[in-house]
């Protein structure tokens, strides 16, 4: 199976680095997609492209989901992104050989479920990306981690105090897993936002991709 979504391609006709979006359960690609003109005049040498999970969503037919879920289940979170991080890991491959880059041209960013994925995989790739950004998510597996990760990528998290579908706590959870595998972690709570993303979180996501990709981001625990 491969993936497929939308894109946009890099403001400055010259691709020099690629964005890849992962979108939350129940939606699509043209959600995250349309995070691109926001951060092109930021980026204007990167590419957007923002993949369709691998199938309908069971609790919304129009959407896509990366893994089936009923609940915050440890156990039923590990075994939905260890079954489609290989399809993910494959459509990191393609979009950069496609575009002659290499993973030190790539950001990572996630949303909800999608912020799941792009940890997972993100963390495991044989050539780390330059930053994963991942927005009113969580971490799956995090006692795997320190054992199984292959790179130490920038990470930035960012989450509202009012989400009602994955409660801040699991931003501050997956912080503390981060952190202590020996990753640079920063991360920002936005008050009163819900499961969703602000133009505070727009903001510091493309200040962090931008940072990352001109090699300026230093360790940090928090983004204020």
């Amino acid at each position: 199976m491969t993936l497929t979504g939308p894109s946009v391609a890099a403001r400055s006709g010259t691709t020099r680095q690629l964005v890849i979006l992962c979108h939350g359960y129940g939606s699509d690609g043209n959600d995250l997609i349309a995070l691109a003109p926001h951060w092109q005049q930021t980026m204007p040498d990167a590419a957007f492209i923002a993949p369709n999970a691998p199938a309908r969503c069971d609790g919304n037919p129009m959407g896509y989901q990366w893994f089936p879920i009923t609940r915050l289940d440890p156990t039923e979170i590990a075994r939905g992104v260890e079954a489609a991080a290989p399809l993910l890991d494959r459509f990191i491959d393609e979009q950069l050989r496609l575009r002659g880059l290499d993973g030190s041209q790539l950001a990572l960013v996630g949303f909800s479920q999608g912020t799941m994925m792009a940890l997972h995989v993100g963390l495991r790739r044989s050539v780390p990306p330059a930053c994963i950004v991942g927005y009113s998510g969580a971490l799956a597996v995090p006692e795997r981690l320190s054992g199984e990760m292959t790179g130490e990528p920038p990470i930035l998290m960012i989450h509202g105090d009012a989400d009602d579908m994955l409660p801040v706590s699991r931003m501050h959870e997956a912080v503390q897993a981060l952190g202590e595998a020996g990753l640079s972690v920063q991360w920002h709570v936005s008050p009163g936002l819900g499961h969703g993303i602000d133009q505070t979180g727009l903001e510091f996501g493309a200040r962090f991709i931008a940072d990352a990709f001109a090699g300026r981001l230093r360790p940090a625990t928090a983004a204020r």
